[in-house]
Formats: C-alpha cells, structure tokens, sequence
C-alpha cells in the first residue's frame, strides 16, 4: 500500500470545514470498491483505531440508507446515520452522514464524496469530506475528523490487504 495526500481546512464555527485525502492502492479498483461498499467489510474499517462497528447498516444506492454504531475502546456507542445521494459503481460514491447527540438528533452532517479510479491494478482513491450542516455541540467531534478519517483510511489499507489474500480474483 502507498500512502499519499492528506489535507484539511478548518472553521472556527465546523460549518463548511473540508479535509480531502488520495490514497493509492496496489490493488484492482473492483476490490477496493467492495472493500468499501461491503457493510461486512466496512464494519471491519470504518472509525478511527480501536472502534468496532456493532451495527453496520450500509444500503448502497441512491436514496440508501446508512446507519454505524461505532464503539469507542470505552464501550461508549456514537451513532451515525446517513443516505447515498450518488452511486456510480466501481468510480463514485456521494453520501451524507450526521453524528448524532444522545437524543437522536444530528449535530453535524458531512458531504462525502470517494472516487475510484484505476491503472494497470493500481487504484486511487480520493475523499473529500465537507461539513454542510453544524450545531453548537459539532466543533468538539469536528476537531477530530481529519484524524478520524486518517485512522479510517489506514484501517481500510488493512482491510484491503486482508481481502487481497481471501477473495477470489
């Protein structure tokens, strides 16, 4: 796996906050695609190091729903839920997620968007991640979600590696 461009922008305020990543993989894009559209693959990846996923609902397809009950190391539980707003299969991928407080109720929403594209088995991938709604209880979670996404994407070169040595080609 080559690791490649990290990069963010903050507000003070969450609101229109954006961190984007590229990384590359030596691995077919159909893999790496399945590796992230698969919710038993995803559960294995998603969140930063040392979350489980209990729950890992992941309906890939336009208007698909997408609820992620993380477990910190603590067994605290963070809820996210979502939808997909743009599938094209093999090459992008558009959903909005939203954290949600202990009531329910979101304190955030992010626009990500994951593209795929490949030459001669090796795939890029790019991610951007931009916060389109924000509360006043979001910045605490924000401050984290380059690091988030970081440790996810790391998770996820693990995940990639185990699947290279499991799935049929």
């Amino acid at each position: 796996m080559v690791q490649n461009e990290a990069s963010a922008s903050t507000l003070e305020n969450g609101l229109g906050m954006e961190v984007a990543f590229t990384r590359v993989f030596d691995a077919p894009r159909q893999l790496v695609f399945k590796v992230w559209t698969d919710a038993k693959h995803l559960a294995q990846w998603w969140g930063p190091r040392g979350f489980t996923n209990p729950r890992c609902e992941w309906d890939v397809r336009p208007g698909g729903h997408i609820h992620i009950d993380m477990r910190g190391s603590d067994g605290r539980i963070y809820p996210m839920t979502g939808r997909f707003e743009e599938v094209i299969e093999l090459e992008r991928l558009v959903f909005i997620n939203a954290a949600l407080d202990e009531w329910g109720k979101p304190m955030f929403e992010v626009r990500n968007t994951v593209t795929f594209s490949e030459k001669a088995g090796i795939t890029t991938l790019t991610l951007t991640a931009r916060v389109i709604t924000s509360t006043s209880n979001a910045p605490q979670y924000l401050k984290g979600m380059e690091m988030g996404w970081t440790q996810s994407l790391e998770r996820l070169a693990v995940q990639v590696e185990r699947a290279l040595s499991t799935e049929p080609a």
